[in-house]
């Protein structure tokens, strides 16, 4: 099958769709009925934060191009509607540094959102500022259209919401270990500084702090994260169809003849028949959910994920581990640098089921450079909603 025939199929097929734990992922969403504009905002809020939560930044509605249709809604691995007043609490929890066990750690350290909610060190700096970690930060935007919604490099945890708790209780990440008390030392913290107990009794009606409310304000806030408004986007928008092939393979106005190269290159055309796109999907460039390794060392058993390639030229360096410190040497890993073994996708074998390079001359690596480029999103980098709330 060629890759416009695959793609076409990953389409049909869409739109028919509609650190480890022993602890139960969230089953259903808690919501706040009370409406936003009756809230006043406590001096406790004020003092330490720039929102109000009488005119709360919108999270729950973003006016999406047309090419983010029901096909791309069917890979949503959302667990319910976000609700502006969770996401709000999520903004808080990501930057709020207090959540580790020194004070000196949040979420956005390591996703930082002028580099793609990702980091430009290869391991980020951690709880003790060196790193003993061994993987990299990824990239946050579209995160929800990754349909199985399983997360962390090596897909560990069954949802975002599960996720988000875990580096909380890493070791070298942000320190409530079991042996410092786990989340329930966390939440003794939590319930001690003065903004906390009112913003969760904004959020959910409650002051009660849980890990369930945390994962779920967490995971609405990256759910917000959506990548829509890149040059790609906004050229492709221009072309853009719901019928056929969906035009992905058509030259876009306002690009340069090396980002069209690029484009065709990466969508399979161009005499390449290389299968970027069949992985990295359009429009959200999101991995596809059947994709498996890339073949980084051989005989590799671990079936890596990837995330959403909007805004990957702001920053790398690449792969779970950071070992690509350029796009260019990434795609001289798909020309020569491919391993077999267990875990690799057949999408990277020939007919005989050996190992294929791409195949790509140096003039060919820059045009999807170049391309790869066009998918930044500079909207999202500048978002004043993903910002740092804290004063």
């Amino acid at each position: 099958m060629n890759l416009q025939r695959a793609l076409a199929a990953a389409v049909v097929a869409i739109s028919l769709a509609g650190c480890s734990s022993s602890q139960t992922a969230p089953t259903s969403t808690l919501t706040n009925t009370t409406p936003v504009s009756a809230s006043v905002t406590p001096v406790s809020v004020t003092e330490a934060l720039t929102i109000d939560l009488s005119s709360v930044a919108t999270y729950s509605f973003a006016a999406l191009p047309l090419h983010y249709d029901g096909a791309v809604a069917a890979l949503d691995n959302a667990t319910g509607a976000i609700d502006d007043r969770i996401a709000t609490l999520g903004r808080v929890l990501f930057y709020d540094k207090k959540l580790s066990a020194n004070d000196t750690v949040s979420c956005a350290s390591c996703h930082q959102q002028s580099h793609g909610f990702s980091d430009t060190s290869r391991f980020s700096a951690g709880l003790f500022g060196s790193s003993a970690m061994s993987a990299h930060a990824p990239r946050l935007g579209n995160v929800r259209y990754y349909q199985p919604g399983t997360m962390f490099w090596n897909k560990r945890a069954p949802t975002l919401e599960f996720q988000a708790t875990q580096p909380i209780q890493d070791a070298f990440e942000m320190g409530f270990t079991a042996a410092a008390g786990g989340i329930s030392a966390l939440i003794t913290k939590m319930d001690a500084i003065a903004y906390y107990p009112e913003l969760f009794t904004f959020a959910f009606g409650t002051s009660t702090i849980t890990e369930s409310k945390i994962q779920q304000a967490l995971a609405q806030f990256e759910r917000a994260m959506v990548s829509s408004s890149s040059r790609w986007d906004t050229a492709y928008a221009q072309v853009f169809t719901s019928t056929g092939d969906r035009n992905v393979n058509v030259d876009l106005p306002g690009f340069s003849a090396d980002e069209n190269r690029g484009r065709a290159l990466f969508m399979g055309g161009a005499g390449a028949n290389i299968p970027c796109a069949a992985c990295h999907v359009p429009p959200t460039f999101a991995l596809d959910a059947n994709a498996r390794g890339i073949g980084l060392d051989a005989g590799e058993t671990t079936v890596f994920k990837a995330p959403s390639l909007k805004s990957v030229a702001l920053a790398g360096p690449y792969m779970h581990d950071g070992r690509f410190a350029t796009l260019d040497q990434v795609l001289q890993h798909y020309d020569n640098g491919i391993r077999p073994g267990p875990a690799l996708d057949a999408r990277l074998l020939n007919r005989n089921g050996n190992v294929r390079g791409f195949n790509l001359n140096g003039a060919d690596r820059s045009a999807i450079i170049a391309f790869l480029r066009t998918l930044n999103d500079t909207s999202l980098t500048t978002d004043p909603r993903f910002s740092n709330p804290f004063r």
